[in-house]
């Protein structure tokens, strides 16, 4: 929370900033440091820590446009001036290697070194330029040595990590042994305790939807979370598949709340223009279950679901009673 309100807060306070030197260069009539200081604006403004929602499509894009068009006014400022302008380079690897993938980072910063040293070598008449080029060297090399750090942590964390960053569900590697806690507690204190199992019925759309899918993750993981109690706990197990453990909720609750989230799920891409449907599987504890049947049991009736034609939530104690009952024949299913 407090990294939050602080990166919201100064992102604020940069904005209020960067429109007023705007503002300020515009009354001046230096229309390159106008410009800069509008690009600069809006990578704030499109960046996730003054908005949680910029996070989603097309915000990340924007805000790439948005830094690529700074960096060439800074660039340009290298031959045209005002000097002042050309200080502001000294931002451009930081930013470049916290917007872009490892790689182009490190190729935009290697172009702006090259083209500020080729630019700055023919300034001779101008004393000050050896001070900017070691001080920009300088602060390309603290860079790399804050991103190295940064990796170097990320890597090391990594096995520990309980959620997922995309959807803040927690991770698959801990699903077993979070349900075998939960299965214990439920079998010591004897009270019910269901799964459910959502999946989104891409094999049925005509079209390849995974890229604008990937873009509302965030905002499935957010709908999830709002539509559970503080010790419900939720797991990304596949791509588009999450299961959720229910403590202290029998089977037919459990389904009740699937078919919420369901229709939840599906009115949601909906408003995204994503014509997909969402199923839903549904499993209780039994006696004898442990934490692999269980999840067996709940994919079964997940997989049951989509194979009726998705958009639907199967019960898997319904499904298996009637196949039990009718084991030559096809199954009907209790879908919803």
């Amino acid at each position: 929370m407090a990294e939050n309100f602080l990166l919201s807060r100064l992102s604020r306070a940069g904005f209020v900033l960067l429109i007023a030197i705007a503002i300020f260069a515009a009354t001046q009539g230096e229309y390159l440091t106008l410009t800069a200081a509008l690009f600069a604006a809006a990578i704030v403004l499109t960046s996730s820590a003054f908005n949680a929602y910029r996070s989603e499509a097309p915000w990340p894009t924007v805000h790439r446009i948005a830094f690529t068009g700074l960096a060439i006014l800074l660039l340009i400022s290298l031959w045209l001036g005002p000097w002042g302008l050309v200080h502001w380079l000294y931002v451009v690897p930081l930013i470049a290697f916290a917007l872009l993938p490892l790689v182009w980072a490190t190729a935009v910063t290697t172009l702006c070194v090259i083209l500020a040293m080729v630019a700055v070598s023919a300034l001779a008449g101008m004393p000050e330029r050896h001070q900017m080029i070691s001080a920009f060297l300088m602060t390309t090399v603290l860079s790399c040595l804050l991103v190295f750090l940064r990796e170097y942590k990320s890597r090391q964390l990594a096995p520990l990590r309980r959620t997922d960053e995309l959807t803040q569900a927690a991770s698959r590697e801990y699903l077993t042994a979070d349900l075998h806690k939960e299965i214990q507690r439920s079998e010591r204190e004897g009270t019910d305790m269901s799964v459910i199992m959502i999946g989104l019925d891409t094999h049925l759309s005509d079209s390849d939807p995974d890229a604008d899918i990937r873009s509302i993750l965030p905002r499935i993981g957010r709908y999830l979370h709002s539509q559970l109690r503080d010790f419900d706990t939720y797991y990304r197990v596949a791509d588009l598949q999450f299961l959720i453990i229910l403590p202290g909720i029998p089977t037919a609750d459990a389904a009740a709340l699937a078919e919420t989230i369901r229709r939840g799920l599906k009115s949601l891409l909906s408003s995204h223009q994503l014509g997909l449907t969402v199923s839903a599987g549904i499993a209780g504890l039994n006696i004898g279950d442990d934490a692999d049947s269980l999840q067996n049991s709940v994919a079964n009736a997940l997989r049951r679901a989509q194979q009726q034609g998705g958009d639907r939530a199967q019960a898997y104690s319904a499904w298996n009673q009637t196949r039990n009952a009718n084991p030559g024949g096809r199954s009907g299913g209790s879908g919803s």
